[in-house]
């Protein structure tokens, strides 16, 4: 199966760009690829599942797909998650599985050159670093950027296999 590229994408690639849909929680602000994105929502009522764990929000049917939303506020222990007009889905199209992220808001989308993205810290044992895949500034902000399809289908969430 081949993938569709625009243009933009290849003269960002040839220049060593890349596009980030950045998102807040709580103060800090975090980058996906934008390419993992398939659409953002407004906050709507979600389907709970009894047992599951609280960051798994709960379900909710995207035209026929039902699709799992996961609390990012919760999953990353950065307080409990305040829901008002500015609180998003943010719906990712992961190697096939729609999924669902909430998040407190929705900044832009960016684009890093290579040259502005720093490594993640190496902080030991502290807690794991292995769905951060750098530090990104752009216009004086500093963007944690995520390896979504690892966090997705890392042991905790399970909710993808692993590549």
């Amino acid at each position: 199966m081949s993938e569709v590229v625009s243009q933009d994408e290849v003269v960002q690639a040839a220049a060593g760009e890349q596009e980030y849909l950045a998102f807040r929680l709580g103060a800090e602000e975090y980058g996906i690829h934008i390419l993992q994105t398939q659409e953002i929502r407004n906050l709507e009522a979600l389907t709970r599942i009894a047992n599951a764990p609280d960051y798994l929000r709960g379900v909710l049917n995207l035209r026929g797909v039902i699709v799992p939303v996961v609390d990012m506020r919760l999953r990353f222990g950065t307080g409990e998650a305040r829901m008002d007009e500015a609180t998003v889905n943010i719906i990712l199209n992961i190697r096939g599985h729609v999924i669902g992220m909430m998040v407190d808001s929705v900044s832009d989308v960016v684009t890093l050159p290579h040259s502005s993205i720093k490594p993640p810290p190496e902080l030991g044992s502290v807690f794991s670093t292995d769905f951060i895949t750098g530090l990104g500034e752009v216009d004086q902000r500093m963007l944690i950027l995520l390896d979504i399809d690892k966090l997705m289908s890392s042991p905790e969430l399970g909710l993808i296999q692993p590549a």
